[in-house]
């Protein structure tokens, strides 16, 4: 695995593309990049298959309605109905995550089944075909994105290396009733004495705290109590670190002029990297389905492509979902979380559209009709 050469990192990248401009996140940076170059891509594709590439701006429209629309219903049908059927106005609240690439991928099928319906010349499986290409290079920035958010993360590896994914707590630190400065985490050089390789591994806080009228008693009270109770007690410390409830907290404090620095000595759980495995996925199913449709364009039999692209994005979805944490409670108790049971008839679609496309064969050349 990636993460066995790596040993383990403390992860908690700054949301902000810009330090201090938080509207512009790495999120929607990269969604929104995965369009834009999937929109030029496709503008190549239809010049050299001679369709009309102004189509390219019909066909982008459908396909962010599309992914938007049904990655949020996927989240709420799939993940959680009754909390979203219960309060319906929430569905609108995308900002607040909630994201499922199964919707979007059922969203998809549906909006260009619609769109090749209104577009003279345009098979539907031809226009799916083409899609699927870009889309698993979308899915790839998309998982990206989802790295920087430190969302959809992997179990604990139970070794030395991995992530620990430190962002949640660096936040919730950040609510301390203190004239804090500046929040951050980061891997200690000086504690690799205290790994013993089950994936409970040293992270350290650097909390710095305006002076002001501070008394350096008052400022232990509150860390030995408020950081105590965030790093132990809060969901997120829970499930991303390993301080132990029982034991005084580790810590040092420092005088330095105007501040304090008030360093915390911890521990996190290291996990699989699982966005990364997923976005190069994405990636490699994106360059073979290019290369292969380069070097055949308007011979390939129609639905071959979509069927591959159901197969690896889909069959490669499966496999790393063992790697991965449940996004809800209720999945604890499925042989296969709901990802999985979702990739299934996906997977078993692909594979008919291939004997399908089999049977076919690839068309003749141009210049043998």
């Amino acid at each position: 695995m990636i993460n066995n050469l790596l040993n383990y990192i403390v992860w908690s990248p700054d949301q902000a593309v810009i330090p201090g401009f938080d509207r512009l996140r790495w999120y929607s940076l990269l969604f929104a990049l995965g369009f834009i170059i999937s929109q030029q891509i496709m503008v190549y594709i239809f010049k050299k298959e001679g369709q009309n590439p102004q189509l390219v701006d019909k066909l982008t429209i459908y396909m962010v309605l599309a992914t938007i629309i049904g990655a949020r219903l996927g989240h709420v049908l799939f993940y959680e109905p009754e909390k979203y059927l219960s309060n319906p106005i929430d569905i609108l609240k995308v900002w607040e995550g909630g994201l499922a690439s199964h919707g979007a991928a059922i969203a998809i099928l549906i909006a260009l089944f619609m769109y090749a319906k209104k577009t003279p010349g345009q098979s539907y499986l031809w226009v799916v075909d083409r899609i699927v290409i870009v889309v698993a290079m979308t899915g790839a920035l998309i998982r990206i994105g989802n790295l920087m958010n430190s969302e959809i993360g992997g179990k604990e590896t139970e070794s030395d290396s991995g992530f620990v994914f430190a962002r949640d707590t660096e936040e919730a630190l950040e609510t301390l009733r203190l004239p804090l400065q500046k929040v951050n985490a980061y891997k200690p050089s000086d504690r690799q004495a205290e790994l013993v390789g089950n994936g409970i591994v040293p992270v350290n806080f650097d909390i710095e705290v305006v002076k002001g009228g501070f008394e350096e008693k008052d400022l232990r009270t509150a860390i030995e109590t408020d950081v105590k109770y965030i790093l132990t007690r809060f969901r997120s410390s829970q499930k991303y670190l390993a301080e132990d409830p029982s034991k005084s907290l580790d810590y040092t404090v420092s005088d330095q002029g105007d501040t304090y620095l008030v360093t915390i000595k911890t521990f996190g759980k290291a996990r699989y990297p699982t966005q990364i495995y997923e976005s190069l996925s994405y990636f490699f199913i994106f360059l073979i389905l290019y290369l292969i449709w380069s070097k055949y364009k308007e011979r390939l039999p129609e639905g071959l492509f979509l069927g591959l692209f159901l197969i690896s994005v889909f069959g490669m979805r499966f496999i790393w979902e063992f790697l991965k944490e449940n996004q809800v409670d209720f999945e604890d108790g499925l042989q296969f979380n709901m990802g999985q049971t979702l990739s299934i008839p996906l997977v078993i679609g692909g594979i008919i559209l291939i004997v399908l496309a089999a049977k076919k064969g690839l068309k003749p050349p141009k210049s043998d009709i």
